[in-house]
C-alpha cells in the first residue's frame, strides 16, 4: 500500500542532466495535453467574464455536434476527436516502459480489477453527490456558467458516444495529472505538498471555461483524487470513479434536461 507522503511505488532519483530530460519531457507532456487545456480555459474564462451580462447567463457546452444535420460525419468526428485526445496517454505510456515501468508503476493495470471498480463507485457517489450541489449553488450565485454536458442530435450513436467521451476524460486525467505527473514530481524532488498544490491547480485550470466554481470544485476533486493515489498507490479507481461521475453528467444531462425544474439548461 502506498505511503500517504511516500514517494510513487517504483520510482527512481534522477541526476543532472537525467533531472532535466525529465522536467523537459514533464513540460512537453503538458504542453501537449492539459497543460494546453488549462491555458484555453483561462482565455476562454478572461473572455466570458469580460462578456456583457453575468456567467450564469453564459453556456459552456462540452459534448457538442461537429457537423450538424450530418450524423455519419457527426460521428466521424467525435471518434476521431477521442482517439487524438488519448494520443497523449500513448506518449505517457511509451515513456513509462522506456524507463522499464509502464501503466503497472501508477496502478493503471488489470492486477485489482475488483477493487478499481469497488473503490471507484464509492468516490463516484460521495462526490457526485456534492458536486451537484456545489455546482447549483455557485451557478446560482453567479459564479459559474451554465453547463451543458452534451448537445448531441438524437441519433443511435449518441449515448455509446458520450460513454466513450466520459472514459476518455477519465483516463486522459487521471493518468497525466494523477499518475505520471506525481511519479516524475517524485523523481525530480518535490516534496508531496508541492506535488498535490501542483496536481490539483493543474487540474482545476482546465476546468476553468466553467467559471470560478469549475475551478474550485475540480481543485478540491484533485486534492482528494490525490490523496486516495498516494494511499492505494493505483490510479485505477480514480479512473473508475471519473469515468461514472462524467456518465452520470453526460447521460443524466441528456435524459433530464428540459423535464425537471433544478437542472439549469442553455
Amino acid at each position: 500500500m502506498q505511503s500517504e507522503v511516500g514517494p510513487v511505488a517504483g520510482s527512481f532519483p534522477v541526476e543532472g542532466r537525467s533531472r532535466r530530460i525529465l522536467r523537459d519531457e514533464t513540460l512537453l507532456v503538458l504542453g501537449l495535453s492539459l497543460g494546453a487545456s488549462g491555458v484555453s480555459a483561462l482565455i476562454s474564462f478572461v473572455g466570458s467574464v469580460t462578456k456583457p451580462g453575468g456567467l450564469k447567463d453564459q453556456a459552456a457546452t462540452l459534448n457538442a455536434s461537429a457537423a450538424p444535420g450530418r450524423p455519419w460525419l457527426d460521428l466521424a468526428w467525435q471518434l476521431f476527436g477521442i482517439a487524438t485526445a488519448l494520443v497523449p496517454v500513448a506518449l505517457v505510456a511509451h515513456l513509462l516502459l522506456r524507463e522499464g515501468a509502464g501503466f503497472r508503476a501508477i496502478g493503471f493495470d488489470r492486477r485489482r480489477p475488483w477493487f478499481d471498480l469497488g473503490s471507484g463507485a464509492g468516490v463516484a457517489a460521495v462526490i457526485g453527490s456534492t458536486g451537484i450541489a456545489f455546482y447549483l449553488t455557485v451557478r446560482a450565485l453567479g459564479f459559474n456558467l451554465t453547463v451543458v454536458p452534451e448537445a448531441l442530435p438524437e441519433v443511435w450513436w449518441k449515448f455509446p458516444v458520450l460513454v466513450l467521451s466520459a472514459m476518455q476524460n477519465s483516463i486522459v486525467e487521471e493518468v497525466i495529472v494523477v499518475g505520471y505527473l506525481l511519479r516524475r514530481l517524485d523523481q525530480l524532488g518535490w516534496s508531496p505538498m508541492a506535488s498535490l498544490g501542483a496536481s490539483s491547480v493543474l487540474r482545476g485550470s482546465y476546468h476553468l471555461y466553467q467559471g470560478v466554481g469549475g475551478f474550485i470544485g475540480n481543485m478540491v476533486m484533485g486534492v482528494v483524487f490525490v490523496f486516495l493515489y498516494r494511499r492505494w498507490g493505483r490510479v485505477g479507481p480514480l479512473v473508475v470513479a471519473h469515468t461514472l461521475l462524467d456518465v452520470g453528467a453526460f447521460v443524466g444531462y441528456a435524459v433530464l434536461a428540459g423535464k425537471v425544474g433544478w437542472l439549469p439548461t442553455a
